[in-house]
């Protein structure tokens, strides 16, 4: 990520880029704007410092996996962000 946000997140809070949504299936098919499914992937740009006795264990530049409906659709600077809470994560991919 080459240029620094200026938000940084609160406690166990981290602010995620989604990843673009497919475009074609695996078999060539186009896939159209109505039909798109919200990515699940992304990668993290910032994270909170963790609460009192745990710190977040995953960091910037972290690709993960989130819940379908996880966090905050939030826009810095034009670019579109979300902001979700540790637990949301599932995974580091």
């Amino acid at each position: 990520m080459g240029k620094k946000l200026s938000v940084t997140p609160l406690s166990d809070r981290v602010i995620v880029k989604p990843a673009p949504a497919e475009e074609k299936t695996a078999g060539g098919i186009i896939i159209p704007d109505t039909a798109k499914e919200k990515p699940q992937r992304g990668t993290v740009v910032a994270a909170g410092p963790g609460k009192k006795d745990e710190p977040v264990t995953v960091k910037v530049g972290d690709t993960v996996l989130y819940g379908k409906y996880a966090g905050t659709e939030i826009q810095i600077e034009g670019d579109d962000f979300l902001i979700m809470r540790e637990s949301d994560i599932l995974a580091i991919v």
